[in-house]
C-alpha cells in the first residue's frame, strides 16, 4: 500500500510442452463461491487459452530499461472473466532463468511489490545486479514480474493529464477551515470524474480479484502447474486473495508486510489504521535524529525535532520553497522515513542541510521534475490504479460527515498522515463506477503452507494485518521482525529472516512454529 501524496490542483500526487501440467481445475470450493461460477469458469477457460500459446519471449523494448539477458513478452486476458471470449486486454511480463544448474530449477517465482499500482517488472533485475539477498533463490527459480492490469505496460489507465497531475505547490492537506475542506471534496469529486472519463471502460474490472485471476493465466501461460509467489504490501492482498480462489494452484507462496484482509478493513478501515501506524513510525525516525544530532544539528530531543518540523511545515506555508514546496510536497517527501529505514539518513541529510541554510537541496529533493515525462506518466498511472482498485474493491462510506468526523479525530494525535492519506483517498466516495464487496479471504482445499513475514512497527501496513491473515490461512507460518519497522522485510538483511526465506522457496521447510526474530541493524547516520 504506497502512498504517493494527497491532492492538490489537478489529481493526487503524493513492483507449450507442459500444457496439460499448467491447468488445474478451480477449486470448486472457494473459488466458485468467493468469484461466481461465470467468473471460474472464464479464468478456467482463459488459463487453458493461455497454457496452450505460451508466452513469446524476446529481448525487451529499448525503452523499458530492462537489459538482456531479461526477456519480456505478453499474456492476453479477459477484461470481464465472466466473458472469457470478449475483449481482451494484455499483461507485460518479464524474466530472467534461474543461474543454477538445470536440475536445480524449480519453477518461476512470480513478485507483486505493492501498490496497488506498482510494476513488478524490475525484478529480474535483482538478479543482473547480483543483489546477494536473492542469490540463493536466483538458483532454482526464473524471476519473473509483471505489470497488473491498468499498470505500466499493460493497458494503462490515467486520470489526468501527467504534468497537470505533477504540478506544485498543492493545498496544505491539513485544512484550516470549511472552506479548505470543500475546495479538497471539490478536487477530490474531479478526480473520481476523470478517471471515468479517461479510462472509464476499464474501472468496473480494476479489482484484486481479477488481478487474481490474471495471475492465474499467467501461471499457465509460464507452463507452470502451480504458483510460486512472493508478494510484498498490497502484493499481500493480492497473494491473500489469490490463495482464496485457487487454493490447490499454490506452490510456495511468501507475503511479506500484510495488508489486513478482512472485509471490515477493506480499504477505508484500513486507511484510518495506517494514520496511526504512520505517526507511531514517524516518531521512532525523530527518535533516531535527535540521537544522532551530533551528526544533523535538527534537534537533539524528539520533541525538539518535531519542534523543526513544525516550523518547516509552517514557512513552506507561507511562503512555498523555491516556489514549488508547500506542506503537501513535503509530506510526500518526507513520508519515505517512516516507510523505509533506507530513507531514514537521507531524509535527515537533506533535512539537516535546510536547517543549515541550504534550502535548494530540499527543493531539489521534494519538487516535481516537469522534464521527467516519462516518470510523471509513470506517478499519474501509479495514482490512478491505487485509485481505482481500492475504490472498486469494496463499498466506500458516502457520507461527508463520516469521513470529516474520523479524520478530524484520528488528525488530534495522528497528524503527520491523517489528512494527506484522506484527500488522497476521497474520491472513492464519489466514485463514478461499480463498487464491489471484498473477497472474504480464507483457507480452501489443497492450499500448502503459507509463510507470513511482518515487522512489528510497520507503518504502511500495521502489524495486526499479518495476525489477521495467519489466523485465516491454516497452517500458515509467521516470521516476525520485533523493534523494527521497515516496509518490506525480505528486502532487509536480517540473516535470522533471509535464511528462512530461502530455506522454505528452496526446501518448503517451515519451522515448527512461529518466530520472532531480532531486528535489523539500525541505520547509520
Amino acid at each position: 500500500m504506497r502512498r504517493t501524496a494527497v491532492l492538490g490542483s489537478a489529481g493526487a500526487l503524493v513492483a507449450g510442452t507442459l500444457i496439460a501440467g499448467a491447468i488445474a481445475a478451480p477449486a470448486a470450493g472457494a473459488d466458485s463461491r468467493d468469484q461466481g461460477w461465470s467468473e471460474a469458469r472464464g479464468v478456467k477457460v482463459a488459463a487453458e487459452r493461455a497454457a496452450k500459446k505460451g508466452i513469446d519471449w524476446a529481448d525487451c523494448p529499448e525503452d523499458w530499461g530492462l537489459a538482456k539477458p531479461i526477456q519480456c513478452g505478453w499474456v492476453s486476458v479477459p477484461l470481464d472473466y465472466a466473458r472469457p471470449n470478449g475483449k481482451q486486454i494484455k499483461i507485460a511480463v518479464d524474466r530472467i532463468g534461474n543461474t543454477g544448474a538445470k536440475e536445480e530449477r524449480q519453477g518461476a517465482l512470480v513478485y507483486n511489490p505493492g501498490g496497488p499500482g506498482g510494476s513488478g517488472m524490475r525484478f529480474p533485475t535483482r538478479v543482473t545486479n547480483k543483489n546477494p539477498l536473492y542469490a540463493n533463490m536466483a538458483k532454482a527459480y526464473d524471476f519473473v514480474g509483471f505489470d497488473p492490469r491498468g499498470v505500466g505496460h499493460s493497458t494503462p489507465i490515467s486520470c489526468v493529464d501527467p504534468q497537470e497531475f505533477v504540478k506544485a505547490p498543492k493545498a496544505d492537506p491539513v485544512p484550516d477551515s470549511e472552506a479548505d475542506k470543500r475546495a479538497q471534496r471539490k478536487l477530490a469529486a474531479e478526480y473520481a470524474d476523470g478517471c471515468a472519463q479517461r479510462s472509464g471502460w476499464m474501472l468496473p474490472h480494476m479489482t484484486t480479484p481479477n488481478t487474481a485471476r490474471d495471475l492465474d493465466v499467467v501461471r499457465a501461460a509460464l507452463g507452470e502447474k502451480k504458483l510460486n509467489y512472493l508478494g510484498v504490501s498490497y502484493g499481500t492482498y493480492l497473494g491473500a486473495v489469490y490463495a482464496t480462489l485457487f487454493p490447490g494452484h499454490i506452490r510456495r507462496m511468501i507475503v511479506d508486510s500484510v495488508v489486513d484482509p478482512s472485509r471490515e478493513k477493506i480499504w477505508y478501515q484500513a486507511n484510518l489504521d495506517q494514520d496511526v501506524a504512520f505517526q507511531t513510525r514517524w516518531n521512532d525516525w525523530k527518535g533516531w535524529v535527535a540521537k544522532n544530532d551530533a551528526v544533523f544539528h535538527i534537534g537533539d530531543t524528539p520533541e525538539k525535532v518535531e519542534a523543526q518540523w513544525l516550523k518547516l511545515r509552517a514557512a513552506a506555508k507561507k511562503a512555498p520553497l523555491g516556489g514549488v514546496v508547500g506542506p503537501a510536497e513535503l509530506v510526500s517527501f518526507f513520508q519515505s522515513a517512516p516507510y523505509y529505514d533506507s530513507a531514514w539518513a537521507p531524509t535527515a541529510r537533506v533535512w539537516s542541510k535546510y536547517v543549515a541554510g541550504d534550502t535548494q537541496a530540499l527543493v531539489d529533493a521534494a519538487a516535481p521534475d516537469l522534464s521527467d515525462t516519462a516518470g510523471n506518466i509513470a506517478a499519474e498511472n501509479g495514482n490512478a490504479v491505487y485509485t481505482a482498485v481500492e475504490c472498486a474493491d469494496a463499498k466506500w462510506p458516502t457520507s461527508w460527515k463520516k469521513w470529516d468526523r474520523d479524520n478530524t479525530r484520528l488528525h488530534k494525535k495522528h497528524p503527520f498522515m491523517t489528512w494527506a492519506n484522506a484527500w488522497m483517498n476521497l474520491p472513492c466516495a464519489t466514485w463514478p463506477s461499480k463498487q464491489h464487496t471484498p473477497v472474504e479471504v480464507k483457507s480452501g482445499k489443497g492450499l500448502p503452507p503459507v509463510l507470513i513475514v511482518q515487522s512489528a512497527r510497520d507503518a504502511a501496513t500495521p502489524f495486526q494485518g499479518a495476525v489477521e491473515l495467519h489466523k485465516r490461512l491454516k497452517g500458515s507460518r509467521l516470521i516476525v521482525e520485533k523493534d523494527a519497522g521497515s516496509h518490506g522485510v525480505t528486502g532487509q538483511v536480517n540473516p535470522c529472516i533471509n535464511e528462512r526465506v530461502d530455506a522454505y522457496l528452496l526446501t518448503g521447510k517451515l519451522d515448527s512454529r512461529d518466530v520472532t526474530c531480532a531486528p535489523h541493524a539500525e541505520p547509520k547516520p
